[in-house]
């Protein structure tokens, strides 16, 4: 097998390029002091950038996961993590082998 070294360039500066932005973002983060809105809405990204990546797998891949991820998001609203994740595969189980 041989590796084109355009390619392998191009890998690496992407990968360069990736961590350089995560560098700065949590650099410039930790420097600035936020409170009120700014805090909630930085507190949000995780929740919101997890919802973004979940919520198009689990529409589009079948019911059973549809209804799996319903069941995590309830779950979600009155257990821990664990239990969540728990509740989520459980379902997903389940409703596969129902559905």
């Amino acid at each position: 097998m041989s590796v084109d070294l355009l390619n392998l360039a191009a890998i690496l500066a992407m990968a360069v390029a990736t961590y350089a932005t995560r560098l700065a973002g949590a650099l410039a983060i930790g420097r600035l002091r936020l409170e009120g809105h700014a805090a909630a809405a930085i507190e949000a990204v995780p929740a919101a950038v997890l919802t973004a990546v979940i919520a198009p797998a689990a529409i589009a891949t079948g019911p059973a996961e549809t209804l799996a991820a319903i069941a995590a998001a309830i779950a979600a609203t009155k257990l821990p993590l664990i239990g969540t994740v728990a509740v989520g595969v459980l379902a997903a189980i389940l409703f596969r082998a129902v559905l």
